[in-house]
């Protein structure tokens, strides 16, 4: 069950990647060209939300059933020394919740605006805030506290 939890996480970080990109491009058009904040925007805004949370699901079962952090917890005073330990054990789920909470309160947030640009504006400023914390949050092949392949 680790190895398909391993698997699916890795895997379904592209599809949080992909629309928060498509969210944000849709935001900076809106916010930047004076479009109307369609029945398309609000549901980008919305699928954008409820895929970041599917991915948080599975980063917490993954968490819960993770050798590496079940050790983390159990020698936390060595481990802590270790990046990668410390990555995987604390980290990284500290800061994707964090992400996600911010892109859940941009969600919110921009729902509720009454005019189309500030609907986009917020939209724009919620999402990029918590996509650069995602960027930094991935063990991408090329990060300078932990790596590990594009997909798994």
């Amino acid at each position: 069950m680790y190895q398909t939890l391993t698997f699916l996480h890795s895997t379904f970080r592209w599809v949080v990647l992909l629309s928060m990109i498509y969210a944000l491009w849709r935001a900076y058009r809106g916010c930047f060209y004076h479009k109307t904040f369609s029945k398309t925007d609000d549901s980008v805004r919305h699928w954008t939300a409820t895929v970041a949370h599917i991915q948080l699901i599975l980063g917490i079962i993954l968490y819960i059933k993770s050798p590496v952090v079940k050790y983390f917890w159990k020698n936390f005073s060595e481990a802590k020394e270790s990046p990668d330990l410390l990555f995987f054990g604390l980290i990284h789920i500290v800061l994707m919740i964090s992400a996600v909470v911010t892109l859940t309160i941009g969600s919110a947030l921009s729902k509720r605006k009454s005019t189309d640009p500030e609907k986009f504006k917020t939209m724009l400023i919620w999402f990029a805030a918590a996509l650069a914390v995602i960027f930094i949050a991935i063990p991408w092949p090329f990060s300078p506290f932990v790596n590990r392949p594009y997909f798994r």
